[in-house]
C-alpha cells in the first residue's frame, strides 16, 4: 500500500505565495507597458493651425472716395472733327483755344481790363462793346471744361467671346471644399451677356448673370441677376429711361451718370480698359467705379498692385493683379482679380474673401474661344 501524502508544510505555502506575487507584479508591469504603448499608437494628434499665406503689398495713401463719373471715349468725334473744322473754322479756333488753355479766372480778368482800361484809344473804346458780346459766350464754355475735368476717361475694348472653366476651392467655416465653375462671355460688339456659375461639393457658391450694351463708356449693364442658395433671385436694373438704378430687393435708387457697373461686369470692364490701352494699368494706379449689387450701390476703389507671374493650369502666366479692399468697418468681401494680357486680358484667377476669412478661389483650368460673336 502506498503511504499517504504528507500535508503541505509552511515552506510550501511560502513558495506558492512568492510565485503568485511574481505573477501579479509581472501582470501589472505588462498592463502598464500595454497602456503606454496604446496611448502612443492611438492618441489623436492635435490639429495644427497653419496660417493662411498672406501676400503683403505696399498701398500708397489714396484720395478720399467719391462717386466717380466715367466719361465716354472720344475716338469717333476725334476722327470726324478735322474734316468739319478744317475749311471754315480756322478763324474761330484761335480765340476758342485760348479759353481752355487758361484757367477760368485768367479768362475773366482780361475781359474786365478791356472794359475798364483807362489808357485805351477812342477807337478801342468804341470797339469794346462789340467785343463784350462774344465775351459772354466765353464763360459759357468754361463750365464745360470744369465738367470735363470732373470725370475720368478710359479707352476700352472688350475681350472676344469665350467660355472659361475654373477649378474652385472654397473655405467655409473651417471646412475646405473643391468644385468647378464656368464663365460664359458673349459679345457682338454692341451688346454682351455674362453668366457665372461656381459650385463646391453639392451646393452652388455663385450664380450671377449680367447683360447690357457696349458703348462709349465700355461695359454698360442693363440688368444684373444674382441667385443665392435657397433664396429667390434678385434683379438690379439700370434704367436708361428713368436715368436711375433700381432694385427688386430694396427701395433704394441711384442716379445714372455714366460708367456704372454691377458686381460681375466690373471684372470685364477692367479687362476692357486693359485691352483698350495697357498704359492705363500701372502699379499703384486707382480705378474708381460706382458698382451696384443686389440691394444698393457704392464706389469700388480698384487698385492695381502690379505685374505678377502665377501658375495657371500648370503654366507660368504673366498677369496684372488688381484688388478691391472694402472700407474699414464694411462687411463687404474683398475681391482679387488676376488679368492675363497675353490671353486677351481674360480673368484667369478670381478670389472672393469674406470678412471672417472664408474665401472662394477660382483658377482657370480651360479656355475656349467662341466663334458666335466677336468684340470690337
Amino acid at each position: 500500500m502506498s503511504s499517504p501524502s504528507s500535508p503541505p508544510t509552511t515552506s510550501d505555502y511560502t513558495l506558492t505565495g512568492r510565485r503568485w506575487l511574481w505573477v501579479l507584479v509581472l501582470t501589472i508591469v505588462l498592463h502598464v507597458l500595454l497602456i503606454s504603448w496604446g496611448s502612443r499608437q492611438f492618441s489623436v494628434s492635435q490639429p495644427v493651425n497653419r496660417p493662411e499665406q498672406i501676400i503683403l503689398a505696399d498701398l500708397v495713401p489714396l484720395p478720399p472716395v467719391e462717386k466717380p463719373v466715367m466719361l465716354p471715349q472720344p475716338d469717333k468725334p476725334k476722327t470726324s472733327a478735322p474734316k468739319r473744322a478744317a475749311p471754315a473754322a480756322k478763324p474761330r479756333p484761335a480765340p476758342i483755344e485760348q479759353v481752355p488753355d487758361t484757367p477760368i479766372r485768367e479768362t475773366v480778368t482780361p475781359i474786365v481790363d478791356v472794359a475798364g482800361a483807362p489808357g485805351n484809344d477812342a477807337v478801342a473804346g468804341a470797339a469794346a462793346p462789340p467785343e463784350a458780346a462774344p465775351a459772354a459766350t466765353e464763360p459759357a464754355a468754361a463750365p464745360t471744361e470744369t465738367a470735363t475735368k470732373a470725370g475720368k476717361q478710359y479707352r476700352t475694348n472688350p475681350p472676344p467671346s469665350a467660355e472659361l472653366k475654373y477649378d474652385v476651392e472654397a473655405l467655409n467655416k473651417g471646412q475646405n471644399y473643391h468644385g468647378s465653375g464656368k464663365i460664359t462671355w458673349h459679345t457682338d460688339g454692341g451688346s454682351y451677356t455674362m453668366n457665372l456659375e461656381a459650385g463646391a461639393l453639392f451646393f452652388t457658391v455663385l450664380d450671377v448673370k449680367s447683360e447690357g450694351e457696349i458703348n462709349g463708356f465700355g461695359i454698360s449693364p442693363i440688368t444684373f441677376t444674382q441667385k443665392r442658395f435657397r433664396k429667390q433671385p434678385t434683379i438690379t436694373t439700370f434704367h436708361r429711361e428713368l436715368n436711375q438704378i433700381v432694385f427688386s430687393d430694396s427701395n433704394n435708387s441711384y442716379p445714372l451718370s455714366g460708367g456704372e457697373q454691377d458686381r460681375s461686369s466690373v471684372v470685364w470692364q477692367l479687362a476692357s480698359i486693359g485691352r483698350g490701352d495697357s498704359s492705363q494699368f500701372a502699379p499703384g494706379a486707382v480705378i474708381d467705379m460706382f458698382v451696384a449689387g443686389p440691394k444698393d450701390a457704392e464706389t469700388w476703389r480698384m487698385q492695381v498692385i502690379g505685374e505678377e507671374q502665377i501658375s495657371v493650369n500648370g503654366d507660368n502666366t504673366d498677369v496684372w493683379h488688381v484688388i478691391r479692399i472694402p472700407l474699414a468697418g464694411s462687411h463687404e468681401q474683398r475681391l482679387d482679380i488676376w488679368l492675363a494680357p497675353q490671353q486677351e486680358w481674360y480673368p484667369v484667377k478670381l478670389r472672393f474673401t469674406e470678412t471672417d476669412g472664408d474665401y472662394t478661389d477660382m483658377s482657370l483650368s480651360k479656355l475656349k474661344r467662341l466663334d458666335t460673336a466677336a468684340a470690337n
